[in-house]
């Protein structure tokens, strides 16, 4: 079987190909391709790479290129995991914002919006490309915002079967999982544990957690997380959320809603920049590289947990087995929900638990969520619609609107001056604009 990594030159590759190694044993994976469109990035990253894989006896062969074609042909997956424009285009998209006096993220608000005009049109060459040379093969989209991306491709490529992947979701399973472990002496192995979380990519709300027990039955663990993060909140001198907050929702946002529910704290800590989180990736990623160059090296620094990508092997791997193996398992994942959710637009994109396996990813039956969280999540879908028009169409009334439209966008008087220095910034990647 062949597995097909789009940005293969990524500081994240090791820890993917340490996934692939621990499943080896029920995923026939024999050709892995890297596919970076900087060889001399990919050379060392795939380099080391493949000293990885020969020290555990060379369970698959890993091919580097250059060439997107030759890459896809005849795969059977291909995980997405590229940045347009690299580090300095994220740095770009974190100033675009201090400097217009708002949030500076690269998922989030302008920073994300630029982020996403950039990535569409490359997203969707990648997904004409598995149409035309490796028909049926799935793929699995981890790049940024994963939400917006799998929205454009399930609208502009629906016959090219895709899922948007974050690593969010495992994260908090795996903090609430210690949580239950460090206070209540429940010590549960993560495959039996199923989050309910319900929103957009970074733009989620928590709202349960089950255990799978004997005979099929499952225990509801939520009452027992709320009323411990509810306890660590009231201690804590400075909490990441206000008690009253989590109290009333009865769910816990997703960290990301920071920048939404406490924009002043947020752009506080902004004013202390630099450094911005992509000038500390720049210097991180760095030191990555001259340890991945290392000749002898065979087994990723600990330095890659500074670049955040926790469990992002675990989610990647795991997501290819159950499909590939036909397990059935539950995952939380990035796919139009096909009336799943209620009274919600079918077609809309949500990133939600999904029951995979060999025949597709299908969403499961959800309650909506409450009006004071479907209010902000209907406003940054509208912005993401309209985002996915102005990136396929080079639409600048589009772009205008979406940036209108977002809870974090500049005010009304000011998003032509917002628009003018993304679209200038970004000039480069953004040919549809200038047609």
């Amino acid at each position: 079987m062949k597995i097909t990594v789009i940005g293969g030159g990524s500081s994240y590759t090791p820890e993917l190909i340490n996934g692939f190694l621990e499943r080896v044993e029920s995923l026939p994976l024999t050709e892995l391709w890297l596919m970076d469109v900087l060889p001399e990035r990919l050379d060392v990253v795939g380099g080391f790479a493949r000293r990885m894989v020969a020290a555990k006896g060379t369970p698959f062969a890993v091919h580097l290129t250059t060439d997107l074609r030759e890459a896809v042909r005849g795969t059977s997956y291909v995980i997405t995991q590229l940045r347009v424009g690299w580090m300095q285009a994220r740095r770009e998209d974190e100033y675009l914002g201090h400097r217009h006096g708002l949030i500076g993220q690269e998922t989030t608000g302008v920073g994300g919006m630029a982020k996403a005009l950039r990535t569409i049109p490359v997203a969707l060459n990648i997904a004409r490309t598995i149409r035309a040379v490796a028909p049926g093969a799935l793929l699995v989209n981890f790049t940024n915002p994963a939400g917006l991306i799998t929205e454009a491709l399930t609208r502009y490529a629906p016959d090219v079967p895709a899922v948007g992947v974050c690593n969010v979701a495992i994260n908090t399973k795996m903090e609430m999982l210690d949580g239950l472990k460090e206070r209540l002496g429940i010590d549960v192995p993560p495959e039996r544990a199923h989050l309910n979380t319900l929103g957009l990519n970074h733009l989620s709300w928590h709202r349960g957690l089950t255990i799978d027990g004997e005979g099929g039955l499952t225990t509801e663990m939520w009452p027992r997380i709320m009323e411990g993060y509810i306890a660590h909140l009231k201690a804590e001198a400075e909490p990441e959320w206000d008690p009253r907050t989590i109290e009333t929702l009865g769910m816990i946002p997703n960290y990301y809603l920071q920048y939404y529910y406490y924009t002043d704290r947020k752009l506080a800590a902004q004013a202390a920049w630099p450094p911005s989180r992509a000038e500390g990736v720049m210097e991180i990623e760095k030191n990555l590289l001259a340890q991945y160059a290392e000749p002898d090296r065979t087994e990723p620094p600990e330095g890659l947990m500074q670049r955040g990508g926790a469990y992002y092997s675990t989610v990647a791997t795991q997501l290819l087995n159950t499909h590939y193996n036909d397990l059935n398992e539950v995952h939380v994942v990035n796919v139009p929900h096909r009336g799943a959710v209620p009274g919600w637009p079918e077609d809309w994109v949500l990133e939600m638990p999904c029951k995979v396996n060999r025949a597709g990813i299908v969403p499961l039956p959800a309650e909506p969520l409450p009006l004071a969280c479907f209010g902000l999540l209907a406003n940054v879908k509208a912005f993401e619609l309209l985002t996915v028009e102005a990136a396929v169409h080079g639409d600048r009334d589009a772009a205008y609107q979406a940036l209108l439209t977002h809870p974090l966008g500049p005010a009304a008087d000011k998003v032509q001056a917002v628009l003018d220095d993304l679209l200038e910034t970004n000039r480069a990647y953004l040919a549809q604009f200038w047609k």
